[in-house]
């Protein structure tokens, strides 16, 4: 069973996001979501660019990053 890299890179996201799925704690849902989705993201751009991964995936990055640094902003 060979799996080119562009497949793997799919894999792998799918793999980090389902994980991020399993955290109890939100930060780290987080965290680990922002790397499937940034994964996703550069397999969307393997694809020869299919855009609707790449702007969901981007999107949801962008989501995930507002809140966590909008969270630790007003802990200060």
């Amino acid at each position: 069973m060979d799996i080119s890299l562009t497949e793997g890179v799919g894999y792998l996201a799918s793999v980090v996001l389902i994980i991020s799925f399993l955290m109890k704690n939100i930060k780290t849902l987080r965290i680990i979501n922002s790397i499937g989705c940034l994964l996703f993201v550069i397999y969307g751009f393997m694809l020869a660019i299919s855009w609707p991964i790449v702007i969901t995936n981007a999107f949801i990055f962008g989501v995930n990053y507002f809140y966590l640094t909008k969270k630790q902003s007003s802990r200060k």
